[in-house]
C-alpha cells in the first residue's frame, strides 16, 4: 500500500466515523448564511499579505476598495466603490480619485483620502508576497511619498510610467487594494509592524462584514456592518466552516447543516442534482490547476525532460474521469475570458515521445517529489500522475500537507514538482503573465515569492521582456496579439504544465439567492444573499 492508499484510506475511514457522530441539525437561521468550504490555506487576513484562495473570499466582503466589482453585473468590469470618480492626467501617468462622501469603517472612524494613502504605502513597506501587484508601477519605499499624495478628499497615484488606465484600475480591484483604517491599524502597530500581526486575526475595513474571529483549519465568521454603505446586508452572519472531504460537505447540505458546499466531487455533484431541496451552481473560475519543476534540479532543467513531463499527463483521463464536470482542460496561462486567451491545448498523453525526449537528455530512472495540499482532487491528480510518470521510469513521490505547509516550501523553492492551483488578482493578461512568464531578478536573494517563475528558479529569458512590453501596449489588438506569442513561446519552453481550468460546481439550497462566487475575475460575495 503506497502512501497516498494509505491516506485515502484513513480519509475514508475519517469519514465513516464522523458521519456516524455528526448529529442531527435543524435548518441554518434565516438571516444566517453558513458555509462548507477548504479553507486550510489561509496564512493571515492582512488584505497586504493575504495571496490564497480562501482568504481573498474573506477579504473581498470586509474591505472596501477604491474601484471593485458589482457582483450582479460583473460583466461591467470595475467600478466605483470607495472613489466616486478618478480623473487621469494628459501624461497618462497620474490618477486622482475623489473619495465617496459618508462611509465609514467598522470603527466609525470616516474613510478618507489618507485612509488609501496610508493603506498603499503600508503595502510597499511591508513588501509582502502579493506587494508586486502595487509595487509593479514603480511605488517604493523611497518615492512613495511623492508618488502617493493626499489632497482634500482626493487621492492621487503616479506611476513610472504610462500605462492603460485599464491595467492600473484592475490592480486596484485586488485583495492587496483593500483599504484599511489607518487610526485603528496604527492603534494596534507592535514594534514597527504598521499592525501586520494583529491584522492577521482582526479587520479594520468598511465593507459589507466585519471579522469576528478565524479559527485555522476550523472557521471563520464574518458580521454583517449594519452601515455599509449599499445597505445592510441580509445575512446577518457568515460563517465559513473547514470540510475536507467532499462527502461531508454533501451530507451536511442535504441534512439543512450548511447552505452552501464548496468542494464537491462530480459524483457528489451528480448526487445532488438528484436530492430534494438542493440545486447545483456553476461558474467558470479564473483557477488554472498547474505543476511547476524547479529548475534548481539539475534533470529538471533540461528542456527536453521539461516537456517530457508534459507528454505524461492524462488530460483527458483525469477531464472524462474524477474531475469531470470540475475542471476542463486548458493548458495555457491565460483563462478562458481573459484578453488574449487561447484554446491551444497541444499536449496529450504520448508515453513513447516522453520517453525519447528523456533519453535525448540523457535521463534514466529520475526520483522526483511533488508537493501536494490535502485536498480530494489534488491527490487524485497525483496518484493519475504517479502512475503516468513511472511508465516513463519516473517515480514520483507525493509530499502531502496542508494548503499552508505546502505553499510555504514551494515560496521557499524548495519542492521539486509542485502541483497546485493559481487564480488571478485582476482581470487583466498581465495578471498571469506578470506571474508565469515574467521574473526580471532569479536570484534567491529577490525573494520575488509573488511571482511562481521565481518560485520554480527559472530564468524567463525573453519572455520578461514581452511581457513588460505587452503590459504598456495601448492598441488592443495589438496587446492580444502579444499575449498569444508569449503563450506560444512560453509553452514550448516553461517548467510549467497547465493542465486545467476550473468550473466552480457549487451546491446551494434552494432558498438561497443571490449567491456570486466571483466568476473569472473576483472572489464569492456574501452581501447580495438572500433566503
Amino acid at each position: 500500500m503506497n502512501a497516498f492508499t494509505k491516506l485515502m484510506g484513513t480519509a475514508a475511514l475519517g469519514f465513516a466515523l464522523g458521519a456516524v457522530a455528526l448529529p442531527v441539525m435543524a435548518e441554518t437561521p434565516a438571516n444566517m448564511l453558513v458555509i462548507a468550504n477548504r479553507i486550510d490555506d489561509i496564512t493571515t487576513l492582512d488584505p497586504a499579505q493575504s495571496f490564497e484562495f480562501a482568504g481573498s473570499d474573506v477579504l473581498r466582503n470586509v474591505y472596501g476598495k477604491l474601484v471593485n466589482f458589482d457582483p450582479m453585473n460583473l460583466d461591467a468590469g470595475y467600478q466605483p466603490d470607495l472613489a466616486e470618480s478618478w480623473t487621469v492626467s494628459e501624461d497618462g501617468k497620474t490618477i486622482t480619485f475623489t473619495m465617496r462622501e459618508g462611509v465609514k469603517f467598522h470603527s466609525g472612524n470616516p474613510v478618507r483620502a489618507e485612509d488609501v494613502a496610508f493603506s498603499f504605502k503600508r503595502v510597499v513597506a511591508l513588501n509582502k508576497t502579493p506587494s508586486f501587484i502595487l509595487t509593479q508601477f514603480g511605488f517604493t519605499p523611497e518615492n512613495m511619498d511623492e508618488t502617493i499624495t493626499v489632497s482634500g478628499n482626493t487621492v492621487s497615484i503616479t506611476t513610472d510610467k504610462r500605462y492603460a488606465t485599464s491595467f492600473v484600475l484592475n490592480c486596484l480591484t485586488a485583495t492587496i487594494a483593500g483599504v484599511v483604517d489607518e487610526v485603528t491599524v496604527m492603534a494596534n502597530e507592535v514594534d514597527g509592524d504598521l499592525g501586520n500581526e494583529w491584522l492577521k486575526t482582526n479587520s479594520a475595513g468598511s465593507g459589507a462584514y466585519s471579522l469576528v474571529s478565524w479559527k485555522p483549519k476550523e472557521s471563520v465568521t464574518l458580521q454583517a456592518n449594519a452601515d455599509f454603505y449599499l445597505g445592510a446586508p441580509a445575512m446577518k452572519r457568515v460563517i465559513v466552516r473547514h470540510v475536507q472531504e467532499s462527502a461531508t460537505q454533501r451530507l451536511m447540505l442535504e441534512r439543512g447543516d450548511i447552505d452552501i458546499a464548496r468542494d464537491l466531487n462530480p459524483s457528489d455533484v451528480e448526487g445532488i442534482r438528484q436530492a430534494e431541496g438542493v440545486e447545483v451552481l456553476e461558474e467558470m473560475r479564473g483557477r488554472l490547476m498547474y505543476i511547476s519543476m524547479n529548475q534548481k534540479h539539475p534533470a529538471l532543467s533540461k528542456p527536453e525532460v521539461r516537456q517530457a513531463l508534459k507528454y505524461l499527463i492524462d488530460y483527458e483521463g483525469m477531464q472524462n474521469s474524477f474531475l469531470k464536470g470540475a475542471y476542463v482542460t486548458h493548458q495555457n496561462f491565460l483563462p478562458k475570458t481573459y484578453l488574449g486567451a487561447v484554446d491551444e491545448n497541444p499536449f496529450s498523453m504520448d508515453v513513447e515521445k516522453a520517453k525519447a525526449l528523456l533519453a535525448e537528455a540523457g535521463v534514466d530512472g529520475l526520483e522526483l517529489t511533488v508537493g501536494v495540499r490535502e485536498a480530494q482532487e489534488r491527490l487524485e491528480i497525483g496518484q493519475s500522475l504517479q502512475n503516468t510518470f513511472a511508465q516513463a521510469g519516473i517515480t514520483l513521490n507525493l509530499e502531502v500537507g496542508t494548503g499552508k505547509q505546502v505553499l510555504s516550501k514551494y515560496r521557499a523553492r524548495e519542492l521539486d514538482i509542485y502541483l497546485g492551483a493559481w487564480g488571478p488578482d485582476y482581470p487583466d493578461p498581465h495578471t498571469n503573465a506578470g506571474t508565469f512568464a515574467y521574473n526580471p531578478d532569479n536570484s534567491d536573494e529577490a525573494q520575488a515569492t509573488g511571482l511562481l517563475a521565481w518560485r520554480n528558479s527559472w530564468d524567463t529569458g525573453k519572455l520578461t521582456g514581452m511581457s513588460a512590453a505587452a503590459v504598456i501596449e495601448g492598441d488592443r489588438s495589438k496587446r492580444e496579439m502579444m499575449y498569444h506569442d508569449i503563450q506560444a513561446t512560453f509553452r514550448d519552453t516553461s517548467p510549467f504544465a497547465v493542465m486545467f481550468q476550473k468550473i466552480e460546481p457549487a451546491g446551494i439550497n434552494e432558498d438561497v439567492e443571490g449567491l456570486n462566487l466571483g466568476g473569472a475575475i473576483t472572489a464569492v460575495s456574501y452581501w447580495t444573499v438572500t433566503k
